[in-house]
C-alpha cells in the first residue's frame, strides 16, 4: 500500500509540475501531462472483494454415504442420479407436454414481475453510468452580457469627487473544466459498486423468471390435476347411477329393500356434490395461469379446457453436484452480488479520509464590446489544481466507515443464508419428490385391489350372497382411493417442479448471458 501511495503522490506532483508549465509554455504540455495522468493508474484503498466460499459438500448434498443408513442410501438411488448434471435448463420439457411449454415459452415477455425486474435491471445500469462520470471531466461552456454603472459614492469616490466612469458592456464567453483525480479510487470503489449492483440485478431478474416458470407450471399441472379428478368423479358417478338403476330394478322385483335405494341414490348425490368444487378449481387455476401470462380471466379458457391425461414424470431426478448450486441458484449470485457492492462500498468510505485534488480550468474571451471579444487579446485563461483535505467532520467519515463495515458484514451473513436455505430448499423438495412417489406406487397398488373388490362384491351382491352395504363400502374405498391417487400423481409433478426450482434451473433458455463480473467492467461512460 506504502508503494501505492508513493506512486500516487508522483502523480500529483506531475500535475502540479503541468500545471506551471501551463503558464509558462502554454496549453499544449498541459495536454500531455494530463495524458500522462489518465493512462497512469493510482491505489485503490479499502479491501478488495474476494467471492466467498459457499461452504457446500463437494461430492453430495446428502454427505458422506456413510452417514446414511442403508435405506435411506436405497431410496436416494432410486430417485436420483448424482453423476449427471442438473437437468437441461428447459426442464418444463421433460414432461412431454407442448401446451405447459408453450405456455412457459410466454413467461419472459408477458410476466409483469419479470418486466418490473428489467425496468430495474436497466435502473441500475443508467445509475452504473452516473457513477462512471465521475471520473471524466466535466466541461461547461457559458456566455453573458452585461451593462455595467459603477456607483459615484461607491469605491470609485475614493479616487476622487470629479472622477466620472460611464456605463460600460461586457460581452463574455468560455470554458469551464473541472476534474478531480480519482487518487485514491474514490470513484473506482464507486464504479465497482455499481457494477456489482448491477450483477445483482441481473440475478434478481432471473430469480424471478425462475419462480414464474415454477408457479405457472405449478398451476398447469394443478389444472390438470383438477380435470383428472372431475373424470374420476364422473367415472364413479356414471357407476354409482348403475348401482342405483340396478337397486331399483331389484327393489321392484321384491329382491332388496327401499333402504338399499335410498343409500344408493345417497352415493350418486354425494359424488355429484363433489363436481361443482372441482370444477371451481379448474377456474381458479386457469385464472392464475392467466394472471401469470398477463392475461384477463378467463382468457385462456378456450386454451386450457380441453382434457390432457397427466405427464408422466422421471423416476430420477438429476441432481448434480452441490458446486454447482452456487453458480446456477439466481438468488445465491445475487446475495454473492451484494457482498460484493458492499465490500467496495467500503472503499469509498475510506478514500473519503483522503485528500482530495481537483484541477480546475478555465478559457473564456472577455471584451466591452462584440466587436472586440473575438481578438486574440480578448482571450484569458486559469488553471490549477485544488487540494481539499479533511480536517473536522464532525464524526460523520468514521460513522460512515462504521456504517459500511457492518452492511458488509449484513451482506456476507445474508450470503451465508441463502447458500444454507438454497441446500435445504433442495435436501427438502428431493425428499418430497421421493417420497410422493412411494406413495403413489402404494396408491397404485390400492386401486387396482380397490376395483377387484368392487367387481367381486357386485358379483356376489346379484348373486345374493352379499349385501349392499358391501357394495357401497366398496365403491367409496374405490372413490377415494383413486382420487388420492389422482392428487398424488399431481403432487409428485409439483415436487419435481419444486426440485427443478430449489436446483436453480430455467433461467439459462431466456438469459443466457452472464452479466459482466465487477472486477472486469471497464470504465466507461457506457
Amino acid at each position: 500500500m506504502r508503494a501505492g501511495l508513493d506512486f500516487c503522490a508522483d502523480r500529483v506532483r506531475t500535475l502540479m509540475i503541468g500545471t506551471f508549465m501551463i503558464k509558462r509554455h502554454g496549453i499544449g504540455l498541459a495536454a500531455a501531462t494530463l495524458a500522462s495522468l489518465l493512462t497512469s493508474g493510482c491505489y485503490s484503498v479499502g479491501p478488495d472483494f474476494t467471492p466467498p466460499d459457499p461452504l457446500l459438500p463437494r461430492a453430495s448434498f446428502f454427505g458422506k454415504p456413510e452417514a446414511r443408513s442403508p435405506e435411506e442410501r436405497a431410496a436416494d438411488a432410486a430417485t436420483t442420479d448424482p453423476a449427471r448434471a442438473p437437468a437441461d435448463a428447459a426442464w418444463w420439457k421433460t414432461f412431454h407436454d407442448s401446451t405447459l411449454t408453450s405456455l412457459v415459452n410466454r413467461v419472459a415477455d408477458a410476466n409483469l414481475d419479470v418486466a418490473t425486474a428489467t425496468l430495474r435491471l436497466g435502473e441500475s445500469r443508467d445509475q452504473r453510468g452516473v457513477a462512471a462520470s465521475a471520473a471524466l471531466p466535466s466541461i461547461n461552456g457559458n456566455g453573458s452580457y452585461q451593462r455595467e454603472l459603477y456607483s459615484k459614492n461607491g469605491v470609485l469616490s475614493l479616487a476622487g469627487p470629479n472622477l466620472n466612469i460611464p456605463p460600460v458592456s461586457v460581452w463574455q464567453t468560455g470554458f469551464d473544466a473541472s476534474w478531480e483525480l480519482d487518487i485514491w479510487g474514490h470513484v473506482r470503489r464507486q464504479v465497482e459498486a455499481a457494477d456489482a449492483q448491477v450483477e445483482m440485478a441481473e440475478y434478481q431478474r432471473r430469480d424471478v423468471l425462475v419462480s414464474a416458470f415454477a408457479e405457472v407450471a405449478r398451476d398447469y399441472v394443478a389444472l390438470r390435476g383438477a380435470q383428472a379428478q372431475i373424470a374420476i368423479a364422473n367415472d364413479n358417478l356414471k357407476s354409482a347411477s348403475e348401482i342405483l338403476g340396478l337397486t331399483r330394478t331389484r327393489a321392484a322385483k321384491g329382491l332388496t329393500s327401499g333402504l338399499d335405494v335410498e343409500n344408493a341414490a345417497a352415493l350418486v348425490e354425494s359424488i355429484r356434490a363433489q363436481l361443482p368444487s372441482l370444477e371451481n378449481e379448474v377456474d381458479v387455476d386457469i385464472n392464475a395461469i392467466s394472471l401469470i401470462l398477463d392475461e384477463q380471466p378467463g382468457a385462456l379458457k378456450g386454451e386450457l379446457a380441453r382434457v390432457k391425461p397427466a405427464a408422466p414424470t422421471p423416476a430420477r431426478a438429476p441432481l448434480g453436484i452441490p458446486s454447482e448450486l452456487a453458480r446456477r441458484r439466481p438468488d445465491i449470485r445475487a446475495a454473492e452480488a451484494q457482498l460484493h457492492a458492499a465490500t467496495a462500498n467500503i472503499g469509498v468510505a475510506v478514500a473519503d479520509f483522503y485528500p482530495s485534488v481537483k484541477l480546475n480550468g478555465n478559457i473564456e474571451l472577455n471584451a466591452l464590446s462584440l466587436k472586440t471579444l473575438w481578438k486574440g487579446s480578448s482571450l484569458q485563461y486559469m488553471a490549477g489544481p485544488a487540494v481539499e483535505l479533511p480536517i473536522f467532520e464532525g464524526g460523520r467519515l468514521k460513522s460512515t466507515l462504521q456504517l459500511r463495515t457492518s452492511q458488509e458484514q449484513e451482506a456476507a451473513i445474508n450470503y451465508h443464508k441463502t447458500v444454507l436455505q438454497a441446500w435445504h430448499d433442495v435436501i427438502n423438495a428431493f425428499n418430497a419428490y421421493g417420497a410422493e412417489q412411494r406413495r403413489r406406487d402404494s396408491l397404485k397398488a390400492e386401486v387396482d385391489h380397490s376395483r377387484e373388490a368392487l367387481a367381486l362384491s357386485r358379483t356376489r351382491y346379484n348373486n345374493g350372497v352379499a349385501d349392499f352395504i358391501t357394495v357401497l363400502d366398496a365403491e367409496r374405498t374405490l372413490l377415494q382411493a383413486e382420487q388420492q391417487l389422482a392428487q398424488s400423481t399431481t403432487n409428485v409433478s409439483t415436487n419435481l417442479i419444486q426440485l427443478y426450482k430449489a436446483l436453480g434451473g430455467g433461467w439459462e433458455s431466456t438469459f443466457p448471458n452472464e452479466p459482466p463480473h465487477p472486477a472486469e467492467a471497464a470504465l466507461s461512460l457506457e
